[in-house]
């Protein structure tokens, strides 16, 4: 058991996945999926679902016209796909519990980053509604040099922005393929969510059901410096 990497240790920085771990969207993404395939008259196939969580939404545009046998469509259904997402996000913005009790509570004791797949404007939005964006000293997503997750740049690079090696980083992340990027990027992981069986389990040090359980809660609380935040927190930094 390796959770006491993570009971044990006080991180230099945190780095947050957005989607299944600061807000409630997976649920978005899922019924995305559904409604752009139902509209080309197709019906997900078995255990999509759970291939396509975590994946950047291109790859997902990808996979979903390869699923049915129409990869020329990979296009069309990434642009309606996205559009779907923000348009539910938009109308139900919802965080995880105990996510932002988290994210006030490790603000006060090392910067933050967000590491998503998902686009900046989508990120910056979620966290913008549900008042976390000013906790974030910096927000990464892929770009034109940063491959998205399972790669582990978007995880390296926040670190770097942090200013700290990834070693003394901590991610926090719901979905096997940002588990993947995260520890391929060398930070110790807490991992959220139902505990997989198999080889996939060992990627995490830690895992939770919630963030907010008592034991996640109390740890990031025994981290709070007595005086107050840590010096220059709370910056508003991007990628």
């Amino acid at each position: 058991m390796t959770a006491h990497r993570i009971l044990s240790w006080t991180p230099a920085a945190v780095v947050f996945d957005c989607d299944g771990t600061l807000m409630d969207t997976e649920r978005h993404w899922v019924d995305a999926r559904d409604a752009v395939l139902h509209g080309y008259g197709y019906a997900p196939a078995p255990g999509f679902s759970e291939q396509a969580r975590g994946l950047h939404y291109t790859a997902c545009g990808r996979l979903m016209a390869d699923s049915v046998g129409r990869p020329e469509l990979a296009d069309e259904l990434t642009t309606s796909l996205l559009e779907r997402f923000r348009e539910l996000v938009a109308a139900h913005p919802t965080t995880m519990p105990g996510a932002p009790e988290l994210v006030r509570s490790a603000a006060q004791f090392a910067p933050l980053a967000v590491a998503s797949n998902c686009p900046l404007e989508v990120v910056e939005s979620c966290l913008d509604v549900a008042g976390l964006r000013r906790f974030f000293d910096h927000v990464v997503v892929p770009d034109t040099t940063t491959r998205p997750k399972p790669h582990p740049d978007v995880y390296l690079t926040a670190a770097r922005l942090c200013g700290v090696e990834p070693d003394r980083a901590l991610a926090v992340e719901d979905s096997q393929c940002g588990i993947e990027a995260a520890a391929a990027a060398g930070l110790r992981v807490i991992g959220v969510g139902p505990r997989p069986s198999g080889p996939q389990n060992a990627k995490a040090d830690w895992w939770v059901e919630s963030l907010d359980e008592p034991a996640v809660q109390g740890w990031a609380g025994a981290r709070i410096p007595a005086q107050g935040s840590r010096p220059g927190s709370a910056g508003h930094g991007t990628r």
